[in-house]
């Protein structure tokens, strides 16, 4: 069976997390981080600024700080290191399209009214319903790509097979996304 691919918009903390987690539950994630760096907000730190938080409380449940790291409050190059460390130890830094910029979210395929009155929205495993429709992705990277997500064959978003490039080429298949590289 084919593994479902999915969408996570950026590569900080909860990002990671989730890809991870989009990982261990046979999904195939695609990252999309506007940066050229993990991290979110630990990217665009000084390398002296530090957590406020001990360590013990910072950090992944499944995955410990190195013991090299003595500091309770370590800064920002030791997150970075940290973060870096926990991409690469969970095939995370894989998934990540680095200075790919989401610039638009549109849901098409239904008015807002009809929207308004729907029941389930999450967690239950049908992201909305039985209803059709389609999620338009749109990427910056070098150029505008818009990609359609079907919602339909996920629970965060799928890259279906229906995917355009705004520009001049037509991406047909779902492997033709490394182009956004």
């Amino acid at each position: 069976m084919e593994s479902k691919r999915i969408c996570i918009i950026g590569a900080g903390v909860s990002g990671l997390s989730a890809c991870k987690q989009a990982l261990d539950g046979g999904f195939n994630p695609v990252v999309f981080e506007s940066s050229s760096d993990i991290g979110g907000v630990w990217s665009r730190t000084f390398d002296c600024t530090k957590i406020q938080t001990p360590t013990v409380w910072y950090q992944f449940s499944d995955f410990p700080w190195p013991e090299h790291v003595t500091d309770p409050y370590p800064g920002g190059r030791q997150v970075k290191e940290y973060l870096w460390s926990y991409a690469r130890h969970f095939g995370v830094s894989k998934c990540i399209k680095f200075e790919h910029r989401v610039v638009g979210i549109e849901y098409v395929g239904a008015k807002e009214e009809e929207i308004a009155a729907w029941e389930s929205w999450a967690g239950n495993g049908k992201a909305f319903g039985n209803r059709g429709g389609q999620w338009h992705v749109t990427v910056e990277h070098g150029g505008t790509f818009e990609i359609s997500l079907n919602r339909r064959r996920s629970y965060i978003g799928r890259i279906s097979r229906t995917i355009q490039r705004i520009g001049s080429h037509t991406i047909e298949n779902e492997s033709d996304v490394d182009v956004l590289k």
